[in-house]
């Protein structure tokens, strides 16, 4: 059934068009991925197909009843409206508490936001996802998603892709997050010079075909040129001739990639970045390390030793707060740690991107901007201009002459990263590089990173630029350790659960025992004695104890995450708060034992 249809559609922003004359449905069960550059025309074709924003000429229709949810790129809330009458609305407590599909909802999104909290009061992030929680909530025949994975982690989208996957709602989703598009998607749209080009499957569908039909093309052009030349020699000799028209036979798939190479050629890489590094990068020695710097904020490291070798390419996962930025700042040298040694190579040259936008001239051209750094840098093998690396990131042509000053957010922060680059540094550290970066420019940045000889360490909740530009995945899991997880991402989920899963079973158990307490037996029972029957009484109500215990154990866990994220520049409360967490956690983990050593007692 379809759902929307638009017919000969146009629209445009001045001078230039966006869209142009476009004629495209959504129907029932449509799963449509939309990639294109930034500023090419995504927003407008999503709130085009909403219908919140009229087209310049052109018709589009919604089939009879249809309810449409949208989840645009600004969060905009009334301050004094709390979370929870903006997420649920007018639903009683009872009647939105006894639905699992919103307690997952709420769990995944916002299990770290007091619901009574203002909307005056909350991050970026947390405005981001209390929008995802009141749409997902609802229960719409078409959802249109602009870019839903920003501010969330790793983990969050993993959730936030199989959650979708299970809905009956029909979807179109615009995202750079390329894994998450491929985990959703059985459809792409890409928007491009004012027209949509439509591929089946999910990103990695669209490459193969996108370079499929450009292998068509080269081909047909290469033939269309032979063909000129074969007339104009014709033409010359005179006669006439008749030639058959060559055949071709190929297995598409297997001629893109036959002679590819692979993404990095590793061995050399390695071999340069000793060269240029010694043996020593970092190694962290018994090391213990706050975020907010000696006893200040939350514990990241307690006695870590860890070495950060020449030549490593290392991605570093986490939940967010648990301290990713803070280990980059202590290998910058922005932060000391409490205890232990930080011992750094002498020949370490480094560059950071941090989440901070760098000062810039606002009055220089960006061209000039980087011809201060460097006019020409060798990456790999290969020596480029600053204007052919700014060609490579998105600046192409006038955009070069660009002031400074009038530059976006995302393409101030490419030319921070470019001049970076020009730098020449045998050290990179890379805090969230992909923040505002179309997929276009991903890749091509993902191209730079793999002839860049030196130690790479990268933070990033886009999983495919993490698993396509490291080698390696280490991960903070809230031990005070380094963990390096030879199963990657999949892995850091999977140990994710696995340590969640406590809880879970503890309430499972619970079930059983209770369900197990009501339900009438297939045979009847042995008789037990008095003595029998009063210690499962007793058993029965230390369980019951000890369920309180967790209750009011987790009522104070939570609280004590909002007073941190209330004092999160008083690196002096928060080591105070931060020391109370970590007593609350593991008085938690010891009555979540006790709960399950008695439980497997009353069920004996």
């Amino acid at each position: 059934m379809n759902l929307v249809n638009l017919e000969s559609v146009s629209h445009a922003f001045g001078p230039k068009p966006l869209l142009s004359d476009i004629s495209l449905g959504v129907e029932q069960g449509d799963r449509i991925g939309v990639v294109g550059r930034n500023g090419g025309g995504k927003t407008t074709l999503i709130s085009i197909i909403a219908g919140s924003l009229r087209p310049d000429s052109g018709r589009v229709t919604h089939n009879r009843g249809l309810h449409v949810g949208m989840l645009g790129q600004r969060d905009d809330f009334e301050p004094a409206t709390a979370v929870r009458d903006l997420v649920l609305g007018e639903r009683a407590e009872h009647e939105w508490a006894g639905d699992a599909r919103v307690r997952e909802i709420l769990a995944n999104l916002l299990g770290d936001v007091d619901l009574s909290t203002q909307a005056g009061a909350l991050s970026g992030g947390e405005r981001r996802r209390t929008a995802l929680a009141r749409l997902l909530i609802g229960d719409d025949d078409l959802l249109i998603l602009d870019e839903p994975t920003n501010h969330l982690d790793i983990e969050a989208i993993d959730w936030l892709a199989r959650h979708l996957a299970g809905r009956r709602s029909a979807l179109v989703v615009v995202t750079h997050d390329r894994w998450f598009l491929d985990a959703v998607s059985t459809r792409t749209w890409e928007v491009v010079d004012g027209a949509v080009e439509r591929y089946e499957g999910g990103y990695a569908a669209y490459v193969l075909a996108k370079a499929e039909r450009a292998r068509i093309a080269a081909a047909t052009e290469a033939r269309r040129q032979n063909l000129m030349r074969k007339e104009i020699a014709w033409l010359r000799r005179g006669p006439p001739a008749r030639t058959s028209k060559p055949k071709f036979r190929i297995n598409a798939a297997e001629a893109l990639i036959a002679d590819e190479p692979p993404a990095r050629e590793s061995v050399e890489l390695l071999k340069f970045a000793s060269a240029r590094l010694g043996k020593t990068v970092y190694d962290l020695e018994d090391l213990t390390l706050h975020a907010g710097g000696p006893g200040a904020g939350p514990l990241v490291l307690d006695h870590c030793t860890f070495q950060f070798g020449p030549g490593d390419r290392i991605g570093l996962i986490g939940v967010n707060g648990s301290g990713k930025t803070s280990v980059l700042r202590l290998l910058s040298g922005d932060v000391v740690p409490d205890a232990g040694k930080l011992v750094q190579g002498r020949t370490v040259r480094l560059a950071h991107l941090s989440q901070e936008l760098a000062e810039l001239d606002p009055g220089r051209r960006v061209l000039e901007t980087v011809e201060e750094i460097r006019k020409y840098v060798t990456v790999g093998k290969k020596e480029w201009s600053a204007s052919q690396l700014l060609d490579r990131l998105g600046f192409k042509g006038d955009a070069q002459w660009k002031v400074v000053g009038e530059l976006s957010g995302g393409e101030r922060r490419r030319l921070q990263l470019l001049r970076l680059i020009m730098d020449e540094p045998n050290v990179l550290l890379l805090d969230e590089p992909t923040n505002d970066l179309d997929i276009e420019t991903l890749t091509e940045l993902e191209d730079l990173l793999d002839g860049w000889p030196g130690t790479l360490v990268v933070v990033s909740h886009d999983r495919y630029f993490l698993e396509r530009v490291s080698d390696r995945v280490v991960a903070l899991l809230g031990n005070g350790r380094l963990s390096l997880l030879p199963g990657g991402v999949d892995e850091y989920l999977s140990r994710r659960a696995a340590g969640s899963a406590v809880t879970a079973r503890a309430a499972g158990s619970a079930a059983t025992a209770r369900a197990a307490a009501v339900a009438p037996p297939s045979e009847a029972p042995p008789q037990k004695g008095p003595s029998s029957n009063k210690q499962q009484r007793e058993l029965q109500k230390e369980l019951g104890r000890l369920e309180r215990q967790l209750d009011r154990l987790g009522e104070r866990e939570t609280d004590l995450h909002a007073q941190m994220a209330a004092a999160a520049t008083d690196f002096g409360r928060l080591a105070t708060l931060d020391a109370e967490l970590r007593q609350i956690q593991a008085d938690k983990d010891q009555v979540e034992a006790d709960w399950l050593d008695v439980a497997e007692r009353l069920g004996e």
